[in-house]
C-alpha cells in the first residue's frame, strides 16, 4: 500500500491507496512544531480505527510547500513505516513533465504535482485552477510543460483580511452560492457576500481569459481545492472538477518512479 502526503499551509492530508484505489484520507492541521513521534502516534491511532495496519503500507511519497514540515514527515515514514520517502523536488525524483520557468527551484511541489496529474486528464493544454490558501493558476503546455502562473489571494483569507480590517464589517462564512445571488447587495453582509463570490468567479474567468488570449488557444480548465466545488457551476470555462487532483498526481509519480528502478 502507498501513502501519500500532501503539506500545505493550512492543512495535511494523508491518503492511503490500495493500487490505484484510495481506500482512507485524513488531514491534520499543518504545524511547523509537531514532531515525527506524534504524527506517528496520530496516524496510528485513524489507522487503528480501520481495518489496516502500518506493516500494511509499502511505499511514501510527500509533496510539500513547508519546508519545516518536510523534515518530521520524512522522520515519520522512515522510523514509523520504515520506507524512505520520495520527496517531491529532491534530486532523482522524476517529475514526468518538463519544467520551463526562470527559477525552477521555487516552483510549489503541489503545483508540479497538479501539472502532472493533468496531463493524466488531458493530451492538450490546460489551466489548473486551484482554490486553496492561495488561489493559483497553472499553465501546462501541450506535451507536460509546466510554464508558471498566477498565484492570488485565496478566498478564506481574503475574506478573513477583509473583516479583520474593518472593525465594522463581519466575518462571512465561505458557503455554496445560488446563481440567484443579487449582484447589489442591500446590506452590509449581502454586499460582502457579492464582492468575495461574484467578485471571485470574475476574477478568475477574467485571468483565465488572459491566459487563453496570450497563449493563443483554448485549454481544459482543470479546477481543485476544497472550494472548487462552490464556484465551478458558475463558471461554464471549467471542464474537469477533480478535488483529489494532487493525490492522483502523487500516485502517478510513484508510479513512474517505482517503474525506472
Amino acid at each position: 500500500m502507498l501513502l501519500a502526503i500532501d503539506c500545505g499551509n493550512t492543512n495535511i492530508v494523508f491518503t492511503l491507496f490500495q493500487g490505484d484505489d484510495a481506500c482512507g484520507e485524513w488531514r491534520i492541521e499543518t504545524k511547523p512544531g509537531r514532531t515525527s513521534d506524534e504524527y506517528l502516534a496520530w496516524f496510528s491511532h485513524l489507522l487503528s480505527l480501520t481495518s489496516y495496519q502500518l506493516i500494511h503500507i509499502d511505499g511514501c511519497i510527500i509533496a510539500s510547500v513547508v519546508p519545516a514540515v518536510t523534515d518530521q514527515l520524512q522522520r515519520f515514514a522512515k522510523t514509523g513505516l520504515g520506507q524512505e520517502a520520495l520527496i517531491i523536488g529532491d534530486a532523482g525524483v522524476e517529475l514526468g513533465i518538463s519544467i520551463d520557468i526562470d527559477m525552477p527551484a521555487q516552483a510549489g511541489a503541489d503545483r508540479l504535482v497538479n501539472a502532472f496529474a493533468a496531463t493524466k486528464i488531458t493530451d492538450g493544454p490546460a489551466i489548473i485552477l486551484d482554490f486553496g490558501t492561495a488561489t493559483t493558476f497553472d499553465l501546462v503546455r501541450q506535451g507536460g510543460i509546466y510554464a508558471g502562473g498566477v498565484i492570488a489571494p485565496g478566498i478564506r483569507l481574503s475574506a478573513k483580511a477583509l473583516a479583520d480590517a474593518a472593525a465594522r464589517l463581519p466575518h462571512i462564512e465561505i458557503e455554496p452560492f445560488g446563481a440567484d445571488m443579487p449582484i447589489i447587495g442591500r446590506d452590509t453582509n449581502a454586499a460582502m457576500r457579492s464582492g468575495i463570490f461574484w467578485g471571485y468567479t470574475a476574477m478568475i474567468e477574467g485571468i483565465i481569459r488572459r491566459i487563453e488570449q496570450a497563449e493563443g488557444q483554448s485549454h481544459a480548465i482543470i479546477a481543485t481545492g476544497g472550494l472548487a466545488s462552490y464556484f465551478a457551476p458558475h463558471m461554464s470555462q471549467i471542464t474537469d472538477v477533480v478535488p483529489s487532483l494532487t493525490m492522483q498526481g502523487l500516485r502517478a509519480i510513484y508510479d513512474l518512479n517505482m517503474s525506472t528502478k
